[in-house]
């Protein structure tokens, strides 16, 4: 069965992955540090201001934060573009020309893999904060912000996923992809909810935001799931991100086979 043959990608990609695991969770470890200096930050601020801000108060920033940790762990790719573009300076992509082996499905099988073993391995350390912040923790009370900000979480991870493989493969004519990708990844912080809630820009900047896929690699589930994209709203955000998945996905396949094609040509 086709299916079958991802499947054991999977698998395969548990096994390798899981050999990184004390990595990880250093990684995890140390990349909560910045949440301190956010904790200190937004206390400020908001003692400063002696009230909210956009519909937020200090508590519901910390939790703001706390799910941009846990859902960032949960979409994000790790080292993906660096791995796909080695494939292809290296000469490795050889060997999926002769097997009836899609490499867009064999890389995103890798990639969900990576995720699983990422987030098992950090679970415990992102629990506990969740836990030292428990006060701040407000579930939503419509059913529907659980499911939606689940299909939406899907499509980010999904969203994050095409746009690394599409800056991987800028590896078929340009030798050195790392300047491209700190330029994606500035542009992705900053407009994808990473650095603040992108709700508290002026409507007229969010306006623009919303038509960006960056809205959408993060910021887009949580607020779902804070029950700040509710109705029309959540509805018109939705069919924007999945048609960003869509889009995206063409992007990838185009790049693939206009890259593909260079490489024959140059005698790869």
């Amino acid at each position: 069965m086709e299916a079958a043959k991802y499947v054991s990608v999977f698998k395969l990609g548990l096994q390798n992955t899981f050999v990184y695991r004390w990595n990880y969770l250093l990684r995890a470890v140390f990349g909560l540090i910045p949440l301190a200096g956010t904790v200190f930050l937004w206390r400020a601020v908001f003692d400063e201001r002696g009230g909210g801000l956009q519909g937020y108060d200090y508590g519901s920033m910390i939790y703001y934060y706390l799910l941009t940790i846990l859902v960032s762990n949960l979409v994000t790719p790790t080292e993906d573009e660096w791995q796909i573009a080695s494939d292809i300076r290296e000469g490795q992509i050889n060997s999926f020309l002769t097997k009836p082996l899609n490499y867009l499905g064999y890389r995103f099988s890798l990639f969900l893999s990576g995720r699983l073993v990422y987030t098992l391995v950090t679970i415990i350390p992102i629990g506990l904060i969740f836990f030292y912040f428990r006060s701040f923790i407000t579930l939503p009370a419509n059913p529907e912000a659980y499911v939606f900000s689940f299909i939406s979480l899907l499509m980010a991870a999904m969203i994050q996923f095409f746009i690394t493989y599409s800056i991987a493969l800028l590896a078929f004519w340009i030798l050195e992809i790392s300047t491209i990708v700190f330029i994606v990844y500035s542009f992705e912080y900053f407009l994808g909810g990473q650095m603040f809630p992108v709700d508290i820009m002026p409507a007229g900047v969010q306006a623009v935001m919303k038509w960006l896929p960056f809205y959408y690699e993060l910021f887009c589930p949580i607020a779902i799931f804070l029950e700040r994209l509710q109705g029309a709203a959540m509805y018109e955000a939705l069919a924007i991100q999945t048609g960003w998945v869509l889009a995206l996905w063409g992007v990838a396949h185009l790049m693939w086979k206009r890259g593909l094609g260079h490489y024959q040509a140059v005698g790869g």
